[in-house]
């Protein structure tokens, strides 16, 4: 398991969470005279408004320095919450059923990328892509546009990735995919341009360019003892092409790959109703050996938030992919297994922060003199009360 995914999973699944509400908010927008949040109807400074705030909350410094650095990946758990209070950083407010398909949206289009990336090593382009598209949309905000490329800077820079040997980013890779695995919600796109079969899963494509400086499938040498060669060819069972250059791993530069880069925009973003994958969801029957520590740090950070800049304006709420009246029908439906549903508020209340820190001494447990433990988030939301 590698120990330097969560920069890289944070980031990328921002930048997806940035393409879809920027494509559902235009699907809003109206003019500026005739804009009425409360109906819906957004206007284009509205719409500028919410990306540079969640943009400069994701991107800043006391955010980042709880990123780098060597750490456990997150769980499905604690980076909803991060995503929840990154989209809620803003006036915008999304309702659970809204939140819910926008973090299923972002983690299928994040698994997409990742899953086909011709080498390891591509996951940086992909995600250089993102900060690339993120910078375009801040470029008339220098203070924020700063923050983006601060971090850009610091990815190129910092020893963490720019030593890693070919092994390394492997790891890296398999440990994204790893966490990625059990995530098979449908999505209408990737099920119309035939990338997702019925069943939630991808197809691997059997054709393409191959990875820089690896040569094309088909052809086999053999040598002799005195050096002559022998050629023959096999069938390869698709039609694969030589790159023409490498990505520029750069600050600026063509990164080659269309991975990262919007898939949205011009589509309607929807998902197709299915079965959701136990790994979005997190219920199993084992007991969760760290529901204590999850528990501690969702009441510190309902408990001890604190406001953004502008917090004090009104907040809109925004349904993104359906009918108000379908969403409220849906977050009414009761589970189909019975089960029991908490609802969690990701604001400051005191009588929530309560509840859940005494929900959170029935796991207490008798603790050796002495003994530490430590949850993989905690250090991250923690910081983000700050934010």
């Amino acid at each position: 398991m590698s120990l330097r995914t969560v920069p890289l999973v944070v980031i990328n699944l921002g930048g997806e969470m940035l393409y879809i509400l920027d494509q559902r908010l235009q699907a809003h927008c109206t003019p500026e005279d005739t804009s009425d949040k409360g109906a819906g109807l957004w206007s284009e400074n509205d719409r500028k408004r919410v990306l540079n705030d969640i943009i400069g909350t994701m991107f800043s410094q006391s955010f980042m320095d709880q990123l780098f650095g060597p750490q456990q990946p997150y769980s499905h758990r604690t980076l909803r919450t991060i995503v929840t209070r990154l989209a809620h950083a803003s006036i915008l407010r999304l309702n659970p059923v809204s939140m819910e398909r926008l973090y299923e949206l972002m983690i299928m289009a994040f698994k997409y990328q990742v899953f086909l990336c011709p080498r390891p090593k591509d996951v940086i382009l992909i995600t250089y892509n993102h900060i690339d598209s993120i910078k375009q949309v801040v470029k008339d905000t220098p203070a924020v546009f700063n923050q983006v490329q601060q971090t850009h800077r610091r990815l190129i820079e910092v020893r963490e990735y720019s030593s890693l040997t070919e092994g390394e980013f492997q790891l890296l890779r398999q440990t994204m995919l790893t966490f990625l695995q059990d995530s098979h919600v449908r999505v209408s796109l990737f099920l119309k341009n035939k990338a997702q079969n019925p069943n939630g899963r991808f197809a691997m494509s059997t054709g393409g360019p191959v990875p820089h400086k690896i040569d094309v499938p088909g052809l086999i040498r053999m040598f002799d003892r005195s050096g002559r060669e022998r050629r023959s060819e096999f069938p390869t069972g698709g039609s694969y092409s030589r790159a023409l250059k490498e990505g520029s791993f750069e600050l600026h530069g063509d990164r080659v790959t269309k991975l990262g880069l919007n898939m949205f925009a011009g589509n309607p973003v929807e998902e197709t109703p299915t079965t959701k994958s136990s790994a979005l969801k997190e219920t199993s029957d084992i007991p969760n050996l760290l529901a204590k520590e999850e528990l501690n740090l969702l009441a510190r950070l309902m408990g001890s938030l604190k406001d953004q800049p502008g917090a004090t304006d009104p907040a809109y709420q925004v349904n993104l992919f359906a009918s108000l009246l379908e969403e409220d029908e849906l977050g009414r439906s009761d589970p189909a297994d019975g089960s029991t549903v908490l609802t969690i508020q990701a604001t400051q209340d005191e009588r929530s922060a309560n509840e859940l820190a005494h929900i959170a001494g029935q796991f207490a447990e008798e603790e050796q003199p002495g003994a530490l433990t430590h949850n993989k988030g905690e250090d991250l939301l923690a910081m983000m009360d700050d934010l």
